[in-house]
């Protein structure tokens, strides 16, 4: 195997690893509607970092970065869409506890 393809390997490997891993955190915080154990700034900070990534792939015209950085980027709004709604829930609830305890 020559070394351009195996290191397209790893670098691709790699990626796969990374996006299903964050795939698995806004799956999981998506299917129990909660973000316990989740920052506010995970997610504005994964943003940030992936637009960076994206142009700096970019630039020097590695693929395989582009194309990880764009979808780590939409996994990031997807999971601060998530979050949000999440957190909106959980305040509506709190407000209904609280609510119903001094009602």
């Amino acid at each position: 195997m020559d070394k351009e393809v195996l290191t397209e390997a790893i670098g691709w490997a790699a990626a796969g690893i990374l996006l299903l891993t964050v795939g698995r955190q806004v799956y999981t915080q998506w299917r129990e509607g909660s973000t316990r154990g989740v920052s506010k700034w995970l997610f504005v900070g994964q943003i940030a970092a992936s637009v960076g990534f994206v142009i700096y792939s970019a630039l020097l015209g590695n693929t395989v970065f582009v194309l990880t950085n764009s979808f780590m980027l939409l996994t990031a709004c997807f999971g601060q869409v998530i979050f949000l709604r999440n957190r909106r829930r959980e305040q509506r609830r709190a407000g209904g506890l609280a609510a119903g305890k001094t009602g």
